[in-house]
This record gives structure tokens, C-alpha cells and sequence, in this order.
């Protein structure tokens, strides 16, 4: 996998961008000054980042793996630690698909509905591979979600969540946190 150089990132002209960020040459980013990449965070080939209004706020140490989707024009947060598995789609704006109003951006605005809510990911959130998280959702600190699952209202924090549809399966270890705490420690 092939990285932008430090000097490429700044060139691409995003809010910030923390120390040793690795962000592919094959990611596609649309709206790179409303996108705040965190420290020691990154993102993998063929993802697609693209930050409407509300921006995209990346903390520390995330990893957003091969193929994931961050899109919308609501506001999309991933605090630090978070993890992405493959094909994660997470989106901040969605048509009404009621049949009221006409859907796709092809259309103008006073013929559609678009639900445009912010999206929040707590620390240590882990998502599968292949999930979509919709808008609206906040997923506590620590939970974990299964693969293949849709995300369409808020989880507690430290669960693990699976299945279709979403259940919560049970509690989530807190003893990452105490890694967390030994791993900022011992890296200055």
C-alpha cells in the first residue's frame, strides 16, 4: 500500500492533520478542508471520504480499513481508537425513500427530503466488515459491532451488538482502557 507523503497531505488541504497520519494514494477524499485527521490515524486503499457541511472529525489512532465509505453532509465523528473493518459504510445524510419526495442528487433540492443528522462513534469502537451505520447514530465508547449489521439507532456503550436485526449480545471488556492508558503512557 502506497501513502501520501506529509507534504501531499498538507498540499490536499485538510482542517488538520496530526503527526504520522497515513492516508492511501487510492483513497478518494471530497472536502478535505472540512476533515480533521487525528495522530498515528489511517486510511486504507479505495476508501471514500467525503465531508458535506458538517465535516469529518478523525481522532487518534484509527484505522479506517480497505474500501470503507464516510459520506454526508451531516457532521461524522470517530474518537479516538476507533476501528473500521473493510466495506464499513457510514452515512450522515439519507433520502426519504417514502415515495412523498424524489430521490439522488440528480435532483433539485425542493423535490427531495434528505435526512441530514450527525453521526458519532465513541472511543474504542470497533465496527465489522461490511456494516452501515446510518444517520442520527451515536454508538457509545467501547461498543462493538458485528459484521454485515445495520446501524439505525443509538448503542450503549461497552456492548457488543450483532445479528440483523441489531442485538445486543452481551458487555463489552473494559480493560482496554487500562491499555490505553499503558500505550499514551509509554508513547510520550
Amino acid at each position: 500500500m502506497s501513502f501520501h507523503s506529509p507534504d501531499a497531505l498538507r498540499e490536499m488541504g485538510f482542517l488538520s492533520v496530526g503527526e504520522n497520519v497515513k492516508v492511501s494514494t487510492h483513497a478518494s477524499i471530497y472536502g478535505a478542508s472540512r476533515i480533521s485527521l487525528g495522530a498515528h490515524s489511517r486510511i486504507d486503499d479505495f476508501c471514500v471520504l467525503s465531508a458535506g457541511e458538517g465535516g469529518i472529525q478523525i481522532g487518534r489512532n484509527i484505522h479506517i480499513a480497505i474500501m470503507c465509505s464516510l459520506i454526508g453532509k451531516g457532521r461524522i465523528e470517530l474518537h479516538d481508537f476507533v476501528n473500521l473493518s473493510s466495506r464499513v459504510s457510514i452515512y450522515s445524510s439519507s433520502d426519504d425513500y417514502s415515495g412523498e419526495f424524489m430521490t439522488n442528487p440528480t435532483v433539485p433540492e425542493a423535490f427531495t427530503h434528505v435526512d441530514h443528522r450527525p453521526v458519532v462513534l465513541g472511543r474504542h469502537v470497533i465496527i465489522g466488515s461490511g456494516s452501515v451505520i446510518l444517520p442520527g447514530v451515536t454508538i457509545g465508547e467501547g461498543t462493538a459491532v458485528g459484521a454485515l449489521c445495520l446501524v439505525a439507532k443509538d448503542l450503549e456503550p461497552f456492548g457488543i451488538y450483532a445479528g440483523s436485526p441489531l442485538k445486543r449480545v452481551k458487555a463489552r471488556s473494559q480493560r482496554l482502557l487500562e491499555l490505553e492508558k499503558q500505550y499514551l503512557a509509554s508513547s510520550g
